[in-house]
């Protein structure tokens, strides 16, 4: 195993944390590609973005807790950012409470399954251009401040 792939340890991990890392680990087996924690615009940060193989972004959303979901007063702002959008909850979430017009995937910190399929609202094309730049552009400095950290703080990004 090269010396930068580690096995991680997921004690330090929040419960949302846990069912993003599942869920970007079954969309990756979708051939996605996912980045978590992703501003698409001022006031926002989704959970996780998923970049299909045809272009398709996909915003998938981690509720750990009832109470969670119900303190989520901005999720219906993510949907003109994406083609389709999730929840991703564990399974023992009362999946009763999700909007039944949402996507919907059972996960846990190692795996997740699509259960309901998001309905599909395409993105313009100029939305499309800068989502994918966005996601290019985060996940290619995340990237770059693993390796080389002192890069961005000098620059002051970090």
């Amino acid at each position: 195993m090269p010396d930068d792939i580690l096995p991680q340890d997921l004690s330090t991990y929040q419960p949302g944390q846990l069912l993003a890392r599942g869920v970007c680990r079954h969309l990756r087996s979708l051939d996605f590609v996912c980045v978590e924690e992703l501003v698409p615009t001022r006031g926002l940060r989704v959970d996780v973005m998923a970049l299909g193989p045809k272009g398709e972004i996909w915003i998938v959303e981690c509720k750990s807790s009832r109470a969670d979901f119900q303190s989520d007063h901005k999720w219906q702002g993510y949907l003109e950012w994406c083609d389709r959008f999730f929840w991703a909850v564990d399974a023992d979430f009362p999946t009763d409470l999700l909007p039944d017009e949402t996507g919907l995937i059972i996960a846990d910190a190692y795996d997740g399954d699509v259960v309901r399929m998001a309905p599909e609202d395409k993105l313009a094309a100029a939305r499309r251009k800068v989502m994918v730049q966005k996601f290019a552009r985060t996940t290619a400095m995340r990237l770059q401040a693993q390796r080389d950290p002192t890069a961005f703080v000098t620059n002051g990004m970090l």
